[in-house]
């Protein structure tokens, strides 16, 4: 599922392809701002999975799940009903138990620099929890370096 991107694509970025149904949009026929969230989820989920990991895997052993701790989202522009567009990562940090990413929504646009218009960015990050004591725990060393690998 993985895309190559128009810009230079870092071993630490990932991006996928999402078409904007019209159960994305608002009464407005816009992207309802909460579903960019779901889209960026969708994207670190393949990322994972794209480097060998599913969620599942992971929470049956070494029982680790990973939950967003924190967001920081700007809205640029409007994405529309039937817009194609390309939501993509970067890992920007990874400290013991947590992993912040750069993710981004954009459309392509002849018209703009590079092609790529950016309607929506966010800074995400997330922790690795023992999923039995809900508690934030160490990234497991086999993942960890697969991550410090993209760096």
């Amino acid at each position: 599922m993985k895309n190559a991107h128009p810009h230079e694509q870092k071993a630490n970025a990932f991006t996928i392809p999402v078409r904007i149904y019209y159960e994305d949009t608002d009464a407005g026929g816009v992207v309802y701002y909460a579903n960019y969230l779901k889209f960026f989820e969708r994207c670190r989920t393949e990322w994972l999975r794209q480097i060998g990991h599913d969620q599942a895997d992971l929470l049956r052993d070494p029982g680790i799940v990973f939950v967003v701790r924190a967001v920081n989202i700007e809205y640029l522009k409007p994405a529309r009903l039937d817009d194609q567009l390309l939501i993509g990562l970067e890992v920007d940090k990874i400290g013991r138990a947590q992993i912040t990413f750069r993710q981004h929504a954009r459309r392509a646009n002849a018209e703009a620099e590079g092609g790529w218009e950016e309607l929506t960015t966010a800074v995400v990050q997330i922790v690795c929890v023992n999923f039995a004591q809900m508690k934030s725990t160490p990234i497991p060393a086999f993942l960890r370096s697969k991550l410090e690998a993209l760096q």
